[in-house]
């Protein structure tokens, strides 16, 4: 199975942010022109998909080791270890990809804004005097400097 078709936990939140279905800022992120932030968080996404698919695929095996219908003289403590470690690993790599997406999410400006515009400095005329200078009055306990 594709990471494309893995849902993931923040499935949601990409579609409210971009404005389109999962499928379709796959499909957006492999064309031309498309932009930076849309690719990584795609990817950022795939990378997730398969992370959280780790964590269920280890919680589901220790479940499945400690269910009550198991025999005891089954258990494997070095079995168990093994998979928190895993578990572990999984967990880490998951949180990683969700606080790599979440920083990216929020520094895109909401699909309602818009593209950003340019914005327009008003330009001085021809001819425009800048008024004059006010004197400068020496500071309280300045030093002068001594002419020879």
């Amino acid at each position: 199975m594709s990471v494309t078709t893995k849902p993931s936990s923040q499935d949601r939140r990409l579609e409210e942010t971009f404005g389109a279905a999962v499928g379709v800022l796959y499909e957006r992120a492999v064309t031309e022109g498309t932009s930076a932030a849309l690719r990584r968080a795609m990817e950022l996404r795939g990378f997730l998909a398969l992370a959280e698919e780790q964590v269920a695929r280890v919680r589901d095996r220790v479940h499945q080791a400690m269910g009550p219908d198991r025999d005891m003289g089954e258990l494997s403590a070095d079995d168990l270890r093994m998979d928190a470690q895993w578990l572990e690993a999984a967990l880490d790599a998951r949180d990683g990809y969700r606080v790599a997406l979440d920083e990216l999410l929020h520094t895109m400006p909401p699909v309602s804004a818009g593209p950003p515009r340019a914005v327009r400095f008003a330009q001085p005329t021809v001819g425009t005097a800048l008024p004059p200078a006010a004197p400068v009055a020496p500071r309280a306990g300045a030093v002068r400097a001594r002419r020879p």
